[in-house]
């Protein structure tokens, strides 16, 4: 048998008066149908909860352990719509962020900030992830906001250009190229041998770097995904790399860096990216936030 939340709140009032007459009243109401909510919720339970007389109301043992959880109870009953509130307005809820790992070396921990500022009350799952991974999380409702590269479908998917960097040329301490007082051109990098994106898992950079300069690929020595692999790479000068400006932040030593001459200053782009159709209220109120901080200098 099932009790009620009526119930509960009547044997809360008795357990707090100690008294019939008393709890009736202050729940305005009679003293004859509190005893039977009482009564029924015992029955519900299995066990005595109260020993009443006609001189005193008292407590069972069994009666001061379930005091402990009905409190809990009538608490979450009594704010559950708040919640509910909360999260339909988007206040409150969960946003699952996918992002790819060289996003964490510049804008990701000050997206975050202001995110934690302005919507305390959202909780935040982050989940590092390549573009083309996110691309499918999104699609299947693993993950709310991506921090992405482009292109992207524009029918599925809504974007807000985040951040813009130039592309460097990181090179092993002492290597020539490091020495040159202008940016480097596709001349300067002939011949070098090159740690490079990987064409599948990478596929945004590796696009970019072969839009700007022509690596043969007798050139390449390793293909890899990951930023930070590249430069450990480079530090054990197994060859050079292009990565993006916010990987100088890494400071790995035995590596420097060169900025490459590019037909555009900043070519590295960053996109926020969510599905138009997303039902998640606290997504459009984590955006509004995001696109604040986008359009920030």
């Amino acid at each position: 048998m099932a009790y009620t939340l009526e119930q509960l709140r009547g044997f809360v009032a008795v357990a707090d008066e100690l008294h019939f007459g008393r709890a009736a009243a202050r729940l305005k109401m009679t003293q004859p149908p509190l005893s039977r909510q009482v009564q029924k919720l015992e029955r519900a339970v299995g066990v005595q909860l109260l020993v009443r007389d006609n001189r005193r109301v008292g407590l069972t043992a069994a009666g001061q352990v379930f005091l402990v959880e009905a409190r809990r109870l009538l608490a979450l009953a009594d704010s559950a719509p708040e919640m509910a509130r909360r999260v339909s307005s988007g206040s409150s809820g969960v946003v699952r962020i996918g992002f790819t790992a060289a996003s964490t070396y510049g804008i990701l921990g000050r997206l975050l900030n202001a995110l934690a500022r302005e919507l305390p009350d959202v909780d935040l799952d982050l989940e590092e992830m390549v573009t083309r991974e996110q691309v499918a999380g999104l699609a299947h409702a693993e993950i709310d906001l991506g921090l992405a590269r482009p292109p992207f479908d524009q029918e599925t998917f809504a974007s807000r250009l985040l951040h813009r960097e130039a592309m460097y040329v990181a090179a092993p301490a002492g290597h020539p190229l490091l020495s040159l007082d202008r940016e480097a051109t596709a001349a300067d990098l002939a011949g070098a041998p090159v740690v490079m994106h990987s064409p599948t898992r990478a596929r945004y950079f590796y696009d970019l770097v072969a839009g700007i300069v022509p690596v043969p690929q007798e050139s390449i020595v390793h293909t890899v995904s990951q930023v930070l692999t590249m430069l450990w790479l480079v530090a054990a000068e197994r060859g050079i790399a292009f990565v993006p400006a916010s990987a100088k932040r890494l400071g790995i030593d035995g590596v420097g860096f060169v900025r490459l001459a590019t037909p555009v200053p900043e070519p590295v782009e960053l996109h926020l990216l969510w599905t138009r159709d997303s039902a998640n209220p606290a997504l459009w109120r984590a955006v509004r936030v995001l696109e604040g901080v986008a359009a920030m200098p």
